[in-house]
């Protein structure tokens, strides 16, 4: 076990590594190259059928938040971008492949789509969308530049058995916002319906990594809480901030219409973050405890093939740590949510004390729920993520090839090969 020393990682949860072995440094995504996810799909039947409304695509793209490719692609066939699913959200810095579905879009119309570093194939039609999460994993193919050369080869070799054993599977950096990490400070706020805090959190705390004319105008919007005066300073890349300023011009004080004023999506992110940070927090909160993370202990709730949990007690504790060692069961946290959920294990108790301190109920989220139009039930998360690794080390260069299942993070991967500073792998 290894703390953090950033910061940045202690205050979102992530607070340790499970490798002793010093990292290899170095620099993430230094080109889009460098970072490359091909998604693993589930078996989608497909025809030729022109009675089948879903066109389903092969879509790959560079440097492109998956957002913004659907909505230009959308724009460029005169629909609406709610026509087009997809299984999995993928990274914008990296070139990506994967699959999307149009609805009611010939082939043709497709392959008249002309837009710089993204190709659309169509593979054939479907009578199913995608959702989200129909999906079977990710193929990573990753570079690390600038590496710290000494004994480089020998320590790859040594994380390598770290990750293949197991890892935190801590919510990584980009779940709170990659260069303002503020995203679960929103979400706290809106959990306790202070609605005006959440608008100064999100459009007026400023990032140490942003220009400076930036984070001023956010400072200045906390000092005079102007929305006409902010929108003068605020660049116009930042669309949300202005959306929200901009309801404000026109109806001040209205703080809650304001937030809703962004995309859906984006709300119940903010609230999911808190649920992230939680979670994070539980996590560490365990590993400090000196719990491994495949042994289960007494308390902890573990996960089984089917879906169904149960709690590790004294009568079943050799036979959860029997099928945890065969892959049949994981250990888990629970994420709470609207509904109560007894607590057991400490890290659980843990979770439980943050929310009464920060003074946040099982009720606040429902309530969340209502305001942003979306449901925070709660759910279980598996506590570590393991995977095999192909690893190949030249000079001051490391490639990693790997694959994970479906919500995984590789930065939570990359993470423990490198231990570098957060900055150093967005």
């Amino acid at each position: 076990m290894k703390q953090s020393p950033y910061p940045v990682e202690q205050l979102l949860g992530m607070q340790y590594y499970v490798c002793d072995t010093e990292g290899v440094q170095g620099l993430l995504r230094q080109d889009a190259e460098d970072f490359m996810v091909h998604e693993i799909s589930n078996e989608v039947k497909t025809s030729e059928e022109p009675s089948d409304k879903y066109l389903i695509c092969r879509l790959e793209k560079k440097n492109w938040e998956l957002q913004r490719a659907v909505k230009e692609i959308a724009k460029i066939l005169g629909v609406s971008h709610r026509r087009i699913s997809w299984a999995g959200t993928k990274d914008k810095h990296a070139i990506t492949t994967q699959l999307i579905s149009l609805y009611d879009i010939s082939e043709t119309a497709v392959q008249n789509i002309r837009l710089k570093d993204i190709t659309l194939t169509p593979v054939g039609r479907s009578g199913q969308q995608l959702s989200l999460g129909d999906l079977q994993g990710n193929r990573f193919e990753i570079t690390i530049r600038a590496c710290t050369p000494d004994n480089l080869e020998e320590r790859v070799a040594q994380i390598n058995t770290c990750v293949g054993t197991g890892v935190p599977n801590y919510f990584g950096i980009q779940r709170f916002g990659v260069q303002r990490p503020v995203t679960h400070l929103v979400g706290k706020q809106i959990l306790l319906e202070d609605y005006k805090e959440a608008v100064r959190t999100y459009v007026g705390f400023p990032s140490e990594g942003e220009p400076e004319s930036n984070a001023a105008a956010r400072r200045a919007y906390l000092s005079d809480n102007d929305p006409k005066a902010a929108l003068e300073t605020l660049p116009v890349q930042m669309r949300y901030e202005r959306a929200i300023l901009h309801h404000l011009a026109e109806r001040p004080d209205d703080y809650e219409g304001a937030l809703k004023s962004v995309p859906p999506k984006l709300l119940s992110m903010f609230v999911s973050a808190y649920q992230s940070w939680l979670f994070n927090m539980g996590l560490s909160h365990r590993i400090q405890e000196g719990y491994a993370l495949s042994k289960p202990a007494p308390g902890d709730r573990v996960i089984f093939q089917t879906g169904k949990t149960d709690i590790v007690g004294d009568k079943n504790a050799g036979q959860a740590e029997v099928l945890i060692k065969r892959g049949r069961a994981h250990i888990c946290l629970e994420m709470p949510g609207e509904k109560t959920v007894p607590t057991h294990s400490t890290s659980e108790q843990l979770i439980t004390s943050l929310m009464e301190a920060d003074g946040i109920s099982y009720a606040s989220f429902r309530k969340a729920g209502e305001m942003t139009g979306m449901s925070f039930k709660g759910a279980v998360r598996r506590i570590s993520l393991s995977t095999s690794v192909e690893s190949e080390v030249c000079d001051d260069t490391v490639r990693l090839s790997f694959s994970l299942g479906p919500g995984q993070y590789a930065t939570t991967i990359c993470r423990e090969y490198m231990k570098a500073d957060p900055t150093r792998m967005i």
